[in-house]
């Protein structure tokens, strides 16, 4: 199918993307001691004094004083930032102790290589625009009604641009990698009447997506019983308005119609019930939204509006399931309204077995790696687009180099998250470097063998907009956390574990409640450890609760330049591919609600096949 002749929105030509990389990754170099430092050693290893030069309270004065979120460099949203000398933000890092000399210029630094500033990203809007033509667009489904509202403010941003994405390239059929429990996948089929398939490497995810479709078919069912009593009531209405001798008719007219309606819905869970076989699934969600469509043209009868009341409850079936007849077709006054309804209803049962196939979704369990062979998963595999809503580590890397790899894969449409969880080939240099890595994709960053490091990456995923608008950092139970090692490394001389505290935080009462519920935890002897030791670990520590609150608001400042690099890094990866048509970084959603809002998008040039 050949695609419309819209052109696409303008893209970061690759130099820009590899030259806004290579600049970012400048400064980040000179602040990877502070991002790859660990809060849990912070007394452990004097990290302030180690780290930072300037008194604790100046620290958070002067970030305050520039503002997280505080207006732009450059003028505008989106929009490049106005030409600077990079050798003034390297200027925050003494040059022989490396320690933070200068926390203004950091912090606007850290402004200025943010993805908001570079003038790499695409606007939303813009893209929109774009790929938007004769889509049949959203039915009017709520998926606030079956997920919490970061979850449903995701969905409801992403679909629309994954809907536009397929109707530009001209595909009914979508892969949702690292599905989890189907939110996106399941939308995408009922409001887009797309045919998904739902990937994830847990089975109790797949089980959670089948668990899904049943209370969305729960949802059905109750929208189909208001609409069976909406016609009784009418049906009655209609009665008592009538000579007694239309009595019979009426109601001969409505009990047909509802038969049928009955009919065609048991009709399509047995058309849907047949394809499971094949598919190697037990259960499929099949509904479906419409919008209202006028059945036939012209002046209509009170039997007319009648039946387009009763067909009004059918809307599980998409806007096209329904035929104009027009007088091309049939001579309507000539019709009885019986014949006329038949006609209608035959006209749906058709057009519903048609379209019963494409608009199905399909969880499915398996691991998705770099060499994954799709159609070994996917039997009927055709062209299609990729996506993934916040698919952890490696997953997001290796969704786009199956795209790379795979021509019927026409489009795709990532948003990573858990950057902690991303392997990287340059971390340690002595495991084997042959195989897939899910950092460095590009070229420069692999030439210039970059590495951040888990704790950095870890720093990539804090949410400095939720911070900017009070939604502060638990200062309190990383300071437990933190003289908590200290007296595990002096009393036990235990440096490292493979055991973790976990929330132990949430459930503890006091600060000695905490260390003695974590030593157990963590296999220790508390008896040994009484109350007044511990208390006076507290005591020796709390007066410099401030610099480690101090020291992670700096961590978090830095957070989106390291978000950067990841990012760029996939951005100038599709860059140096031959067969990309257009690839750019969108910001989809609303960082305070969730902070992961990127999504790495590309589409193929057509001529891929």
């Amino acid at each position: 199918m050949s695609r419309p002749s819209r052109a696409l929105p303008a893209q970061p030509p690759p130099a820009a993307a590899v030259r806004a990389l290579r600049r970012a990754a400048r400064f980040v170099r000179r602040a990877l001691p502070l991002c790859r430092a660990h809060t849990v050693e912070f007394f452990t290893r004097g990290l302030w004094q180690r780290l930072v030069a300037p008194r604790p309270d100046a620290v958070l004065e002067a970030l305050r004083a520039a503002g997280p979120l505080a207006r732009p460099l450059a003028a505008g949203s989106g929009g490049a930032a106005a030409p600077c000398d990079d050798d003034i933000f390297s200027s925050a890092f003494c040059e022989n102790s490396e320690k933070l000399v200068d926390v203004h210029l950091f912090a606007l630094a850290a402004k200025y290589y943010s993805l908001s500033n570079l003038g790499v990203c695409t606007p939303l809007e813009d893209v929109l625009e774009a790929l938007k033509g004769d889509s049949e667009g959203a039915t009017g489904i709520k998926p606030d009604e079956f997920m919490n509202n970061k979850k449903s403010h995701e969905v409801q941003v992403m679909s629309e641009l994954v809907d536009s994405i397929a109707n530009y390239c001209g595909i009914k059929q979508v892969i949702d990698i690292g599905s989890g429990k189907g939110y996106l996948s399941s939308f995408l089929s009922m409001q887009y009447n797309l045919k998904v398939y739902g990937i994830d490497s847990s089975s109790s995810n797949t089980n959670g997506a089948h668990e899904r479709n049943r209370k969305l078919k729960k949802h059905w069912r109750a929208y189909q019983s208001r609409g069976k009593e909406s016609l009784k009531r009418q049906s009655l209405e209609m009665a008592n308005d009538r000579p007694v001798e239309n009595e019979i008719n009426c109601k001969t007219i409505s009990e047909e119609l509802l038969n049928n309606a009955n009919s065609l819905q048991n009709q399509d869970q047995v058309i849907i019930q047949d394809l499971v076989p094949s598919c190697g699934f037990t259960e499929l969600a099949t509904l479906e939204t419409s919008r209202e469509t006028d059945l036939v043209t012209g002046t209509q009868s009170h039997e007319t509006k009648l039946s387009e009341e009763v067909l009004d409850i059918l809307n599980v079936l998409p806007v096209d399931a329904v035929e104009d007849f027009s007088s091309s077709h049939c001579n309507c006054g000539e019709l009885c309204e019986e014949e006329k309804v038949q006609r209608k209803m035959t006209s749906l049962k058709t057009r519903a077995r048609k379209s019963s196939e494409s608009n199905l979704y399909f969880p499915l369990t398996s691991c998705i790696t770099a060499e994954t062979e799709l159609n070994d998963i996917i039997t009927d595999m055709e062209d299609c687009m990729m996506v993934g809503l916040h698919t952890c580590g490696d997953l997001a890397a290796n969704t786009l180099r199956i795209f790379t790899a795979k021509p019927e894969i026409k489009a795709v449409c990532s948003v990573g998250c858990c950057y902690h969880l991303l392997s990287e080939q340059f971390e340690n240099p002595e495991e084997c470097q042959d195989q897939v890595w899910g950092f460095p994709m590009c070229q420069y960053l692999k030439d210039k063998g970059w590495c951040c490091g888990r704790n950095a990456r870890m720093s990539a995923c804090l949410a400095l907009e939720r911070v900017a608008v009070g939604q502060m950092l638990p200062t309190e139970s990383l300071f437990y956390r933190a003289v908590l090692q200290v007296i595990i490394e002096e009393i036990y001389g235990v440096t490292k574990s493979d055991r973790h505290v976990g929330k132990t935080f949430s459930k503890s009462s006091s600060f000695i409640d905490y260390v003695r519920r974590s030593l157990k935890k963590l296999e220790l002897d508390d008896s040994k450890l009484p109350d007044s030791c511990i208390m006076d670990y507290y005591e020796k520590y709390k007066h410099r609760m401030n610099e480690l609150e101090a020291f992670n608001m700096l961590k978090v400042v830095l957070a989106p330049c390291i978000e950067v690099l990841i990012l760029l890094d996939r951005l100038c990866y599709l860059k140096e591919q031959e067969n990309i048509a257009w690839s750019g970084l969108v910001k989809l959603f609303d960082p305070v609600k969730s902070p992961r809002c990127y999504a790495v998008i590309a589409l193929k040039n057509q001529s891929c096949s």
